[in-house]
Formats: C-alpha cells, sequence, structure tokens
C-alpha cells in the first residue's frame, strides 16, 4: 500500500494474516488455544476461555499491572509490534537508563521505576531528516465505540525549537492509510496522553506509529500503555431493554441511536437503507442537499481531507466513509476569519413540528475557544438549541437536537473557528417529521418562493478585533487580560465568565467538551428534601446528563482560558457524588504551554451520596491553562455527581500571602507559603512519615517529604518554591534540618531565583546519606533591588528513596563556616590567597588542569577546589593558601576530614594547618601519593576556642601539576583510626561509588528505630539499643541487570600483617540462601576474596575476623547483592589503582528478600589478627553496653567455673583431669567464617 502524504511518504508491504501459534518462543503466552478461526482473532471479543485468542495483537488480553484488559504495557513481549523501517532510526523493546538524564525516558509508565519496559526510538542520523515506523499486527472490526490510548514520552533538546518532530497514529484499511492522531505543536518532557477514535472499522486493519526528526534533530520517543476501550463489537444480548431495538445480530442499540448515520449494531442493521428511508442524510458527498452557505467571510466549505494537507487542527477523514476522499463542510480559524464573523448554514424552512430532529457530527479541534452552535430561526426570535465550545480532538462527535416549534422555523448551524482551529460538519441526518413548507421533504428541489423566515442580521455583532474581548459597557480590552483574575474593564464584566459561579444565572464560562454517552449540563434541583442537598444547596448546578454523543467515557467540562495565576491559587467547590467504586469525579488542569494535564483532585464513589466543599491547589501558571471536571458514573441507576459553588482564591499573579514572607517553618500546622511547583514531575507531601521515619521537630509532627516511587510520580524534579519576597539589603542565614536517604536517592538543592535573573544553587547534597535528619546552613545574599524566590529542588537518579525537608529558620547575617562541604554549589567560604590562585571547577569545564573527575559525584561534572602548581603559576617554593571561616566547637575534639588528589610528576605539596588565635599548626604534609585516584585524610582538632583549617600548596617546580580538595567535613568527636568505624557519628570515609556508570546502588546509614521502607536490625552492635547506628542494605531492591550495592572504605596503605574485624547482621531467608557476603581485595595486580559467608539468618550480630596482606596501597570495597549475572556490568579502568577491599554479596536466585548489616568496623594497620584490637572509638558513651559486657563476662566465669569443677570431678577417678589439649591454628572465638584466596 502506498502511504499518502498525511505523513512522510514510504511503502508499505500488504496486510498480512498472522501466523498461527499456540505458544510464542519461551512459551509464555499462549495463542489461540481453541483454535479460532482467523476471523476472530485479534477482534477484541475473547473466543477461547482463556482470551488466549486475543493476545500478540498489538495488545495482551490484559496487564496484570495496570489491570486493564486489551493492552500492551511491554512488560513481558513487544506484543506484536514490528519496527518496519529501512535505517538505522527505529523503535526497540527497552528499559529506562538512569545513567544520564536527558536522554531518553528514566522510567517506563506501567510502573514507574527504571525496570519497566517500553519502546522507545533509537540510532537516530545525525545529518539526514529521518522516519522510524512501528506496525501493529492485523486487527479486526472495530467497533464505532473504540478508543485507543497511550502514553508517549519526548525527551531531547528540539522542545522548545520551531522546526520539530512530530509522532504519527494512522490507521491502515483497505487501500488507504488514514491519520488518527498527531502531537500538538507545544510539548514539554516527560509522559503524556494521546487518545485517538479510529470510528467504525470493518474487516481487518493496521495501526501505524512514525517519527520523523529534522536533521541533527537528536529527538527520543518512547511508547508505553497502548490500550484499546471498548473496541469489540456488542455482544448478543438474550433480552433488551424498553427504549433499545434488536440488531439482526442478537445485540441490542438504544432506538434513538438508529438510522443515525453510524453502524452501532456492527452489522449496520440499524442504518439499513428500508428502516431509514424516511431520514433525509446530507453527505455532502455531491452538494449542499437543499441546505445554504450564507456570504461571509468566513463561510463553510465543502472540501476533502486530502485537499486540505496536514494542519495538526483539519480533519483527517470524513464520518460518512471515514475515509481521506470523503466531504464535509469546514471553516478554519484565523486573525482574518476571526475578525470578519460567523460562518453561517441555513436550512430550508420547516413547518411547525414537535417530532423534527437533526443528528450531525461535529470536529472541533485545534483551539480552545472554537465554537459551534446550532439553533432554531423563527419570524420573531431565535432560539439557541445546542453549544460546544472548545477543542473536542481530532474525532467526529455526534450530537442529536430535538425541535419542538408551533410555527414555521429554519435551522441555522453557526461555526467560529478559533486561531489556529478547525471547525467541520457532515452527516446532517434529519428525520421523518421535519418536513419543508409546502409539504416538501428538505431532499427536494428548493421552492422558488422567498423564505418565510429571515435571519437577523450580524452587523455590528462585536466592535472589537479579533484579538480582543468585548466588555459589558462595549469597551475592548485584550484577549489575554480577560480571566487573569484581575479586573480590567470598568465594570469587570472581563472577569465574569471565568469559572466563579453559582450557576443560577448561566453556566459561568465552563462549557461541555464530552465526546461520548456521558455530558455536563445545568440541572436545576428543586426539592428541598432531595439527598443532593444534603451537599449541595437548593438551586441550579452543573451536573452529569445523558449525553449524545457515540463514545464510552468520562464527562468532560473545561473552562474558559486561564491566568497568569499566582503561587496560592485554589478553586473551592461544593460537589455530591453517589456512585458505585467504579464512579470518580476529579479535578485536572491543561497547562496550553506545556501541552500536559495534570490530575489536581479525584474521589471515588463509594456505595452511598457523599460530597462535602474541596480545596484544590492550582497553584502558579503561566497563561493559558483550563480546569477541567471529569466524571464517569452509570446514569442507569441511582447514579449522580454535580458541581456547585466555584470559586477562585488568591489566584491574582500578585496577591501575596500573609506568610509569604516568613522562610521559618516546621511544618506542624501548614506550609508556612511555601508551595508545590505545580509543573514539576513529582510531589513536595506534607506528612507524619508513612514508614519513613519521624518528622525532626517532635518525634511525632509533621514534615515535608518527596519519594519518587509513589505510583505516577515520573520524572525527575520536584521542587518547593516560596512566593516572591521582597529584595534583601542584607544577608541571612537559613538553617534547615535534611534527609536523604535509599540507594537511589539523588540531589537535594536549595537554590535563589532572582526575579528575572539567572537561578543560583546556594547549597547542594548528593546522594543517600542515611535516614537521619541532619543539619545545614546557606547564606541567602543581598538581592539589591531585586525581588526574589528560593527553592528547594529533588533531583532523582532512580525511584529507591525518599528526602524529607524540617525545622526551617531564617536568621539575620550570614552563616558561619559549613561543616561539610562538596564544592558543588559554591566555595563554602574558603577564602584563597597567595601567589597561586586557588579556584572552584569540574573538569567539564574549568581552565586548569584537574582531575578527570570529582569525589562527591564520580562525574566530569562534579565540583573540587584545585590549584595549578606548574613554575608558571606557582614557581618554586612560592604558595597558595586556602582558608576557611571559623569554626565554633561544642564539644572538646572535632575530626577534620577531607579528599585530595595530587597529580603525577611532580606536582608541589600540601600542606594542612589547624589554626587559632593567629597560631598555625602544621597536621599533615604530602608531596606524592601512590596512584591515581582521591585519598582521604582525616585529624583530630583539640581546639581551645574558633579554629580555621589551611590548605597551602607549595610550589615545587615541575612543569605541569595541580593539587586538588574535595568533600571537607567536620564533625564532633575524635577520629577513628583510618578505615574503622562504630557508624555512630558519620560513615567515617567508608562510602558507596559514586561512578553512574557501576550502577550502583549505594549503602544506608540509619539507626536501629523500625521503618517499615527500609527493614533492618532493630539494634545496633555498638551501643547494643535503637538508637545506636549502623550501615544496611535491603537486598529486595537490587534487579536482574548485574546491578551492585558497594562499600568502599577510603584508600589504606601498604599492610604487611594487618587485620580487619567486624560485626555483620543478616537476615536472609533460608529458602533463599544461594547468596553470600564476601569481602575482597581490589589493587593494581588484581582482587582476591579474602573472606566469605553464605547468606542466612543470623541470630543476632556475628563477628567476623579477616588477615588483610598487601604489598601496595589499597582500600576496602563492600558489595551487596552484585547479581551473578554481570556479563554487562562496567568495570571502569584502574590505572595504578590502590589496593580495595569489598564486602560483596552476591546471588543465583532474584529477587532476593532480606536484608545486611555492618557495625564497628576496626583495621588494625602493622598488627594481625593475634593481637587484640584497638576500639574504633576512644570511648562508649552507653553505659548499657558496659554493664552488658561486664555481666557477660560474669556469667561467663560462673560457667567456667561450674563445668571445670564438675568435669574435675568427673574425670578424677578415671586419671584424665590433667590432659592439656592442644593448641589449635583455627580462628576462636566465632563460626561460620572462611578464608578464601
Amino acid at each position: 500500500l502506498r502511504a499518502p502524504c498525511l505523513v512522510p511518504c514510504r511503502v508499505f508491504s500488504p496486510i498480512v494474516s498472522p501466523i498461527a501459534r499456540t505458544v510464542l518462543p519461551g512459551g509464555s503466552v499462549v495463542v489461540n488455544s481453541c483454535s479460532s478461526a482467523a476471523e476472530q482473532l485479534c477482534n477484541f471479543v475473547c473466543d477461547c476461555s482463556d482470551c488466549s485468542d486475543e493476545n500478540q495483537c498489538g495488545y495482551l488480553r490484559g496487564s496484570a499491572v495496570l489491570g486493564t484488559p486489551f493492552t500492551c504495557d511491554f512488560e513481558d513481549s513487544d506484543c506484536g509490534w514490528q519496527d518496519v523501517g529501512t535505517s538505522t532510526y527505529g523503535w526497540v523493546r527497552s528499559r529506562a537508563s538512569l545513567a544520564m538524564w536527558g536522554t531518553g525516558p528514566h522510567s517506563d509508565h506501567t510502573v514507574g521505576t527504571d525496570l519497566g519496559w517500553f519502546l522507545v526510538t533509537t540510532s537516530p542520523p545525525a545529518k539526514t531528516a529521518a522516519t522510524a515506523w512501528l506496525r501493529s499486527p492485523e486487527m479486526r472490526e472495530a467497533a464505532a465505540t473504540c478508543e485507543i490510548r497511550a502514553w508517549y514520552h519526548l525527551s531531547g533538546s528540539w522542545l522548545n525549537q520551531t522546526e520539530r518532530p512530530v509522532l504519527h497514529l494512522a490507521v491502515a484499511h483497505r487501500d488507504d492509510v488514514v491519520g488518527l492522531w498527531q502531537s500538538p505543536e507545544r510539548s514539554s518532557e516527560g509522559w503524556h496522553q494521546l487518545v485517538a477514535y479510529p470510528g467504525r472499522i470493518t474487516e481487518q486493519f493496521q495501526l501505524i506509529f512514525s517519527l520523523t526528526q529534522p536533521p541533527s534533530c537528536g529527538a527520543e520517543v518512547g511508547l508505553d500503555d497502548i490500550m484499546f476501550r471498548n473496541c469489540g463489537l456488542p455482544g448478543e444480548q438474550q433480552a433488551c431493554g424498553a427504549q433499545e431495538s434488536r440488531c439482526h445480530r442478537g445485540s441490542c442499540v438504544a432506538q434513538h441511536r438508529f438510522c443515525d448515520g453510524t453502524d452501532d449494531c456492527g452489522d449496520s442493521s440499524d442504518e439499513d437503507v428500508a428502516q431509514c428511508k424516511n431520514f433525509i442524510r446530507c453527505s455532502f458527498d455531491h452538494n449542499l442537499c437543499g441546505w445554504e452557505v450564507v456570504a461571509g467571510p468566513p463561510v463553510w466549505g465543502r472540501n476533502t481531507s486530502l485537499n486540505l494537507g496536514t494542519s495538526y487542527s483539519v480533519p483527517t477523514r470524513d464520518h460518512s466513509n471515514n475515509s481521506r476522499a470523503g466531504f464535509f463542510l469546514h471553516v478554519d480559524g484565523g486573525p482574518a476569519a476571526q475578525a470578519a464573523g460567523t460562518a453561517q448554514l441555513v436550512s430550508p424552512t420547516f413547518q411547525a413540528s414537535d417530532s423534527c430532529s437533526l443528528v450531525l457530527y461535529c470536529h472541533l479541534h485545534g483551539s480552545a475557544t472554537s465554537n459551534l452552535s446550532i439553533s432554531y430561526v423563527t419570524s420573531s426570535t431565535q432560539q439557541l438549541m445546542r453549544e460546544r465550545t472548545g477543542d473536542l480532538g481530532s474525532c467526529w462527535v455526534r450530537e442529536r437536537v430535538d425541535f419542538s416549534v408551533t410555527v414555521p422555523f429554519k435551522v441555522l448551524i453557526e461555526g467560529v473557528a478559533g486561531s489556529g482551529g478547525t471547525v467541520a460538519i457532515d452527516d446532517l441526518i434529519l428525520s421523518q417529521g421535519c418536513l419543508k413548507e409546502q409539504g416538501e421533504l428538505v431532499g427536494s428541489v428548493p421552492h422558488p418562493a422567498p423564505p418565510v423566515v429571515t435571519l437577523p442580521s450580524q452587523a455590528g455583532a462585536s466592535p472589537c478585533a479579533a484579538d480582543e474581548v468585548a466588555c459589558d459597557s462595549g469597551d475592548c480590552i485584550a484577549a489575554e487580560l480577560a480571566c487573569d483574575f484581575a479586573d480590567t474593564c470598568a465594570d469587570g464584566s472581563d472577569e465574569k465568565h471565568c469559572g466563579t459561579t453559582t450557576f443560577e444565572s448561566g453556566a459561568g464560562g465552563w462549557h461541555d467538551v464530552s465526546v461520548g454517552q456521558l455530558r455536563w449540563g445545568l440541572q436545576k434541583v428543586t426539592e428541598p428534601h432531595s439527598f443532593l442537598t444534603v451537599f449541595l444547596c437548593p438551586g441550579t448546578s452543573l451536573a452529569l446528563q445523558t449525553g449524545e454523543g457515540q463514545m464510552v467515557g468520562p464527562a468532560k467540562a473545561r473552562s474558559p482560558l486561564l491566568g497568569p495565576s499566582g503561587p496560592a491559587c485554589t478553586m473551592e467547590m461544593s460537589y455530591h457524588i453517589h456512585s458505585d467504586p467504579q464512579g470518580f469525579l476529579a479535578v485536572s488542569v491543561a497547562d496550553h504551554t506545556t501541552g500536559s494535564t495534570q490530575l489536581a483532585w479525584q474521589t471515588q464513589g463509594r456505595g452511598s451520596p457523599a460530597g462535602g466543599h474541596v480545596r484544590v491547589p492550582l497553584g502558579q501558571r503561566s497563561r493559558p491553562f483550563q480546569v477541567e471536571l471529569l466524571a464517569l458514573v452509570d446514569l442507569q441507576g441511582a447514579a449522580t455527581v454535580s458541581v456547585d459553588n466555584v470559586t477562585s482564591e488568591q489566584c491574582y499573579l500578585d496577591v501575596v500571602s500573609p506568610t509569604a514572607a516568613e522562610l521559618s517553618c516546621n511544618f506542624e500546622r501548614d506550609m508556612c507559603g511555601w508551595y508545590q511547583d505545580l509543573s514539576s514531575d513529582f510531589k513536595w507531601v506534607r506528612s507524619t512519615g508513612q514508614g519513613q521515619g519521624s518528622d525532626h521537630t517532635t518525634g511525632s509532627g509533621h514534615f515535608l517529604s518527596v519519594d519518587p516511587s509513589v505510583p505516577w510520580s515520573h520524572g525527575q524534579r520536584a521542587q518547593l518554591l516560596t512566593p516572591l519576597q521582597e529584595p534583601a539589603a542584607a544577608p541571612r542565614c537559613l538553617s534547615f534540618w535534611y534527609r536523604l536517604a535509599g540507594p537511589q536517592i539523588g540531589t537535594l538543592n536549595f537554590k535563589l531565583r532572582p526575579e528575572g535573573g539567572e537561578e543560583v544553587v546556594l547549597w547542594t547534597r548528593r546522594g543517600t546519606q542515611g535516614s537521619i535528619w541532619h543539619q545545614a546552613w546557606a547564606t541567602l545574599p543581598a538581592t539589591g533591588q531585586q525581588r526574589y524566590q528560593v527553592a528547594f529542588e529533588v533531583l532523582h537518579d532512580g525511584f529507591l528513596g525518599d528526602v524529607g525537608l524540617d525545622d526551617l529558620t531564617q536568621t539575620a547575617g550570614p552563616c558561619g563556616a559549613e561543616l561539610s562541604c562538596s564544592f558543588e554549589a559554591e566555595g563554602c567560604g574558603l577564602a584563597a590567597s597567595g601567589k597561586g590562585t586557588w579556584q572552584r571547577q569540574s573538569n567539564g569545564t574549568g581552565t586548569t588542569a584537574g582531575p578527570a573527575a570529582d569525589h562527591t559525584t564520580g562525574t566530569a561534572a562534579g565540583h573540587y577546589m584545585v590549584v595549578n602548581t606548574g613554575r608558571v603559576s606557582l614557581p618554586v617554593g612560592h604558595t597558595a593558601a586556602l582558608t576557611s571561616q571559623p569554626y565554633q566547637p561544642s564539644v572538646p575534639a572535632q575530626c577534620l576530614a577531607f579528599w585530595y588528589q595530587l597529580s603525577p610528576g611532580t606536582p608541589g605539596s600540601l600542606r594542612v594547618f589547624v589554626e587559632q588565635s593567629r597560631v598555625r599548626t602544621k597536621v599533615l604534609s604530602v608531596s606524592t601519593m601512590e596512584g591515581s585516584s582521591w585519598h582521604r585524610s582525616h585529624v583530630t582538632v583539640q581546639p581551645d576556642g574558633d579554629w580555621q583549617v589551611v590548605f597551602e600548596a607549595v610550589g615545587a617546580g615541575g612543569d605541569h601539576g595541580y593539587i586538588a580538595l574535595d568533600d571537607l567535613h567536620v564533625s564532633d568527636g575524635a577520629c577513628p583510626e583510618p578505615a574503622s568505624c562504630d557508624f555512630e557519628q558519620d560513615t567515617c570515609g567508608w562510602s558507596s561509588p559514586s561512578d553512574p556508570r557501576l550502577h550502583s546502588l549505594a549503602w544506608g546509614w540509619k539507626s536501629g528505630v523500625t521503618l517499615t521502607k527500609y527493614p533492618s536490625p532493630e539494634q545496633d552492635h555498638t551501643l547494643g539499643t535503637r538508637n545506636g547506628h549502623y550501615v544496611h542494605f535491603d537486598t529486595s531492591v537490587l534487579g536482574a541487570r548485574g546491578t551492585s550495592a558497594l562499600l568502599e572504605s577510603p584508600p589504606l596503605p601498604a599492610a604487611t600483617d594487618s587485620c580487619l574485624r567486624f560485626w555483620y547482621h543478616m537476615d536472609i531467608p533460608e529458602h533463599l540462601s544461594r547468596g553470600e557476603l564476601r569481602v575482597t581485595l581490589h589493587g593494581a595486580l588484581g582482587q582476591r576474596t579474602v573472606w566469605s559467608v553464605p547468606g542466612h539468618r543470623s541470630r543476632g550480630w556475628q563477628r567476623a575476623v579477616v588477615p588483610v596482606q598487601s604489598p601496595g596501597e589499597f582500600q576496602v570495597r563492600g558489595a551487596t547483592l552484585g547479581c551473578r549475572v554481570t556479563a554487562g556490568t562496567y568495570q571502569p579502568p584502574r590505572p595504578h589503582l590502590p589496593l580495595q577491599i569489598s564486602f560483596e554479596i552476591t546471588t543465583r536466585r532474584w529477587p532476593m528478600e532480606g536484608t545486611v548489616a555492618l557495625d564497628d568496623i576496626v583495621y588494625s594497620a602493622g598488627v594481625g589478627c593475634h593481637s587484640s584490637p584497638k576500639s574504633p572509638v576512644e570511648e562508649k558513651s552507653s553505659g548499657s553496653f558496659v554493664a552488658e559486657v561486664v555481666l557477660s563476662l560474669l556469667l561467663a566465669l560462673v560457667i567456667v567455673a561450674l563445668v571445670a569443677a564438675g568435669g574435675w570431678y568427673w574425670l578424677k577417678p578415671r586419671g584424665l583431669a590433667s590432659r592439656t589439649p592442644a593448641e589449635s591454628n583455627s580462628p576462636q572465638g566465632f563460626d561460620n567464617i572462611t578464608f578464601r584466596d
């Protein structure tokens, strides 16, 4: 078949019947188990008892995840969809990539994580335009009610460009390819829903997705969750209802749907020619059938889709034949046409009648302001009977109007196409009660006598231009000033019909855009005893009613175009719903700037009357947007839905909330003026934890949280904003408590947004910081004369984790020295001095030679501080200093830790001083470094008062060189020995690798307080209480694709006889014990496993002792549950890498439920395992722990004494009491320890 140029032309192969088969390769999906005939396959009707005749049809019989029939979610297969392109640019089934944001979908739509599957375009050519083609299997017999829904994802730099790729959906039927849908002109990144209506299709057809992108576009498009709703022909029924008639095939159809131009029966028996002979149908295929086009402009034009091109708004086929060659009438929108008035089509004059009805099919698409109205006109009046406004989508919508007029009349059809839109009509069908004057039928030759009814003149209909609207006073204002929540007209009439209404004087601007058998309409409640008045005041409300459309789906009403709105904007309304649980009422917001629609609120039926008053936050939005009311219930019973008393509160853009200037908040009562950026992909939620832990304020109160794993949280970003703040003349300090937990949580940013300027990141943290509250500070700079906003932003790396925020406090003056600094946001107040210049940079943007990646993120985009130590920049003996702000100690000892890197060759030396009262004490000096990785150093500081740290680089005369610093951290308490840690204060340099290419999941750090979301031991080992801390990992989050969870020590010096001691806790069910925890040495000479233990359920904490010997510098690396399927796992090059040690759990079974925890790691350098270890900390703060040890020792001594006495008493007569056992070379004091080379 030759594809017409609705989409770029190419040649398709003929439609081929599906190959009969019983089982798919691999045996996963059964096809046609009952051997149905070919004509019964893929017809949206289950003929086999297991519905296997509806598998691999472009859909499966159902989605187990979504619970919807005739759906392809791509989780198990491609459902028969095939890439039919002829180039490398095509479609593949794939999963998301979390390694590089901005290069495609980062989750599927079905499950909302990186583990879900979808189709995505791949390998676009760089310099030429190309088209990716995707074709479904053959399908059969789509009903007139058929609705296709799918979700598509757009990504790429092209989103804001004028030359953009367009995604098309078309149907190939017989010898034609007809477009059903194309992506809108404005789009934003993320998952969007498409809805297409193929209409009644007989026999065989296939669906075709195509994406054509311009050269160098670089677009990626994903497809997921393709659903087919109400596509099967109606089944045979035993009995028909009172208002129904039986079709020849046994199904039942409402009587008023007979002879309406649509094959509702599925065998066309409801459109039988003999039965419908007295109905007059005008398809416009040959002429206007006696209807008259009133002179314009604009005018109704008779045309076909073949002649109208591929514009977004024009019909792609007619209704009569579902063909591009069929005729219809249309009027196109544009500034000139809109300014000229309204296109009018008028019927002949009809006799007075109470049985005349008109069925027509209308098409309104491309503009929210298009309008179609149907009226009757007599010699004295004009009465509006039906009106459709807005964008109904790319489909033909059935409308029916009944006329009961006591005098002769004409039918007047008026069309106004909004800018960029099209209004079209087809298949005007008049019932047999519509008789022309003089007794002639409408289809006869027009009578030569002048009409008895004349149309009213359009002169002076509007004094305003096309881009203006009229006030009631007659003045004209710009159209964008109407419904902007502020009075522009002197009489306020520009805000009169903008959605705020009691419905007593009309719809208040709300208009029905339903296309199915339900619609919204005004309804009067007069009975005071009616149960509706329990929730709604007596009077008129907007209610769900029976509609005239042919589709089966929710009713939808829209407000006028609104905006812009302010951050506090809220819509309030009263509502009533009486429905079973399948019914619902919802509010959504259609944002025409981004082309997206977001659900704002919803409620479901409960089986009994329910309702109330609800506040729906709309938030800050650009113009234009529209609010939508959606409802779905079964009106055949007692079900009802009504809405009343709609108001908009604080929606004007410049409205200032009473708490807008207050940044401080503990979130116990409300949000304190902070609000959710509704354009974000997922949300901040005020809650009390729900398994994530308690708040910081009281331990049982409220805080804000973000959880990207909740259903339908797609995308990367969640933002929390303040309203615009007044200019700040002086800097201030914002203190806050945060929590970053989970193995994939990503980044928390605090940003400043000057009005009209570029936003600035003031503070940032990346990666898990444990399920523990941390305090942070950020200085808000003076902003001069600029107003500003501040924002907390979450950027997640995956879907495993959560973020908490609590106890925000703003104080005057700048903050003090930062206790933790990654240099990702700024230089943290460190001041540079001396000959050379320290500068903050990343490898991707820096001008000075430096490390290829920072330590914090492990990427070229990460930032660090670096100084050029080459002889030109820093001559021999010259210094470059970097000095911190003063630290104010609260305990006798503090631990200063940082990461550093020296270039190969002659980098000079790094000297570190602690300065108190202008007296410097050198604590570190290093001039060479083994390997090219980051090294960690720490020093215990015991200050008498405020102190500062000074990093000093000294030039050595090399040609080139650098010294770099990253991740500066000051914590309370003395520093432990290198690689030793009890995890009470922090993780002591132990960390999960940040290199995104490793696809590694991070270990968590928490106390024993039970969290539903993060199962782990209830007590630590150090203190033996719920308040003690340890590191842990939940093995159930690991996938089957070679993911792992690594825990690395800082680099350690060479050791010939060292010892690693630690305590571990495992909770892995015995039937899933095909995994192991192991310790592995990694170094320049390779890797070696030195200890392992099978997965099991341990009875409490278990002790392990591992000898460590290495001729070179090394690291301890720990990994949890790296699946043994490692063929695709990335192993980064490690030139000159020091030796490392890993904690690692491997498994040959997935999923593997369980947890692993580590505590009290003690590394003894240069001391073998036969010696007593040093404690990882100087003191234990828990008296209960000491008491427990003492009691345990006393009990052990008593038991030993009793056993010895009894043994001596028993052995003495036998002469065996003096026997001395031989010494054992095996480890003492613990079991299940395995050493491995």
